[in-house]
């Protein structure tokens, strides 16, 4: 019965650390977007973040979104940079149709930094795409 099991592969969604500036405050902030490189809308997405290493865990961080429109991104949360020396991971699960995918996104320790920053094109903006 196993075997019989499909498990679909995600593919065409990414998350992003990208470091910006922000308007209102005035400062150059890390935030994680989503991105949806597909053709289609993803549906009832669920994002679980944590970080943690061998001696250190945080709290969990949950974001649900409700449509990620086809070929779009949204930003999910602001990223302290005390958190760059753990590793930090992003669960997200999503309906695509009638189909629901899952995916774990992770930043290895120490990843997160101005000198790995890359431009991503679906952004417009530099940053660092996770693994």
């Amino acid at each position: 019965m196993k075997k019989d099991i499909q498990i679909p592969e995600v593919t065409n969604v990414e998350i992003a650390v990208v470091y910006e500036y922000n308007d209102i405050y005035k400062t150059d902030d890390w935030n994680v977007y989503i991105i949806n490189n597909k053709n289609v809308d993803l549906e009832m997405i669920v994002i679980v973040t944590q970080g943690f290493s061998d001696t250190k865990i945080t709290s969990l961080f949950r974001k649900k979104i409700d449509v990620l429109p086809a070929n779009s991104f949204a930003k999910i949360e602001l990223i302290q940079p005390e958190l760059f020396a753990l590793n930090n991971r992003f669960q997200v699960t999503f309906f695509e149709g009638n189909t629901l995918f899952e995916k774990t996104y992770l930043f290895k320790e120490n990843t997160i930094k101005g000198g790995a920053l890359r431009t991503i094109t679906a952004l417009k903006k530099r940053g660092i795409l996770a693994s």
